[in-house]
């Protein structure tokens, strides 16, 4: 690990999606049309670290970037530019056994359990595949392995001749999970991993999540767009706004006093027991296109307490005591 103690340190990380110019696009263009190609920031100078052992929750509205960070971190897609270390070595300088351990180490749980799983194969190959092409286990013993992972997630080892149609909807999480387990990982990347579940279902399946952390020792980054689920999870919360992370506290913190004006009116928004003597009021307008998005802080658009330096100055993170580090410029005033 660095020095800091963490296992995952990200810096400046940024990822763009380019279109390019397709042939109708040429063909508009030598006719006096003027198209360009298209560049998305999803992902704009995030820098995070993330401590082994800890539940990290990363918070945002759809579109906000928070699956493309995820998936960075999960190794699936390349950043555009930053650093990403592992335990103290950057991912990038790794050479081939290196790169062999950390990319077994993380893994990542997807949202939808419908899509996740390849609909061809038996349970016993889903789980089991992975671990024997990279020689953790042999052919052999890969029906006793399959078993084992199987019951550490709740489901009966004889589950694994059958196919994924033949599940429910928290079964087949389940399965999801027991495939990431089954490579022996540290990390685990959850990209709104109970989502798509009912509410009864999500609660099993978030107990599994605490109970697997507790007993295998895992460090979590818990991607959600539901602030409780995060609140009950976490030990540390980052708020993502449009590509870049507007605040990052300790959960306790964060829920008792959010700071950046963005996370006040997510946290006004969350239901409660007394939700009847409540007025709720949406966040005004709509979060802008990453393919337009606005100059200085890119919330001023829809902030209530907005003013002339919002909208040229970009705010940096600053800490603004007990761990809590928040990038609005109201934090100068």
């Amino acid at each position: 690990m660095t020095a800091g103690g963490s296992i995952l340190s990200l810096r400046g990380i940024t990822k763009r999606f380019t279109q390019k110019v397709d042939l109708a696009g040429k063909i508009a263009n030598a006719m006096g049309a003027k198209v360009r190609e298209t560049v998305v920031q999803a992902v704009s100078d995030v820098d995070l670290d993330i401590r082994e052992g800890e539940v990290v929750g990363l918070v945002g509205e759809s579109g906000c970037g928070k699956s493309t960070l995820g998936r960075i971190v999960a190794g699936i897609q390349p950043q555009s530019a930053g650093t990403m270390e592992w335990r103290g070595k950057d991912v990038a300088a790794m050479n081939g056994s290196e790169r062999k351990a950390w990319q077994l180490a993380v893994q990542m749980i997807f949202q939808d359990p419908y899509a996740s799983l390849n609909p061809r194969l038996r349970v016993s190959e889903i789980v089991g595949e992975a671990p024997r092409v990279h020689g953790l286990i042999e052919r052999g013993t890969q029906g006793t392995y399959v078993a084992q992972m199987l019951d550490q997630v709740g489901l009966d080892g004889a589950y694994a001749t059958r196919y994924p149609h033949q599940f429910s909807g928290g079964q087949r999480q389940r399965i999801g999970i027991a495939r990431a387990l089954a490579v022996k990982p540290s990390f685990i990347v959850c990209d709104e991993a109970v989502a798509a579940l009912d509410v009864s279902i999500q609660a099993q399946v978030l107990n599994l999540f605490m109970e697997l952390r507790q007993r295998l020792g895992l460090t979590y980054l818990f991607i959600s767009h539901n602030l409780a689920v995060v609140e009950h999870l976490s030990d540390r919360v980052a708020i993502m706004y449009l590509g870049r992370l507007v605040e990052v506290a300790p959960a306790e913190e964060l829920f008792a006093h959010p700071n950046h004006p963005y996370t006040q009116a997510l946290l006004a928004e969350v239901p409660t027991l007394d939700a009847a003597r409540r007025t709720y009021k949406p966040i005004a307008g709509e979060l802008p296109s990453p393919l337009d998005p606005p100059p200085g802080c890119a919330f001023h658009p829809r902030c209530p307490h907005a003013f002339e330096r919002c909208k040229v100055e970009r705010p940096a993170l600053k800490d603004v005591g007990s761990g809590h580090i928040a990038a609005c410029h109201l934090n100068d005033t």
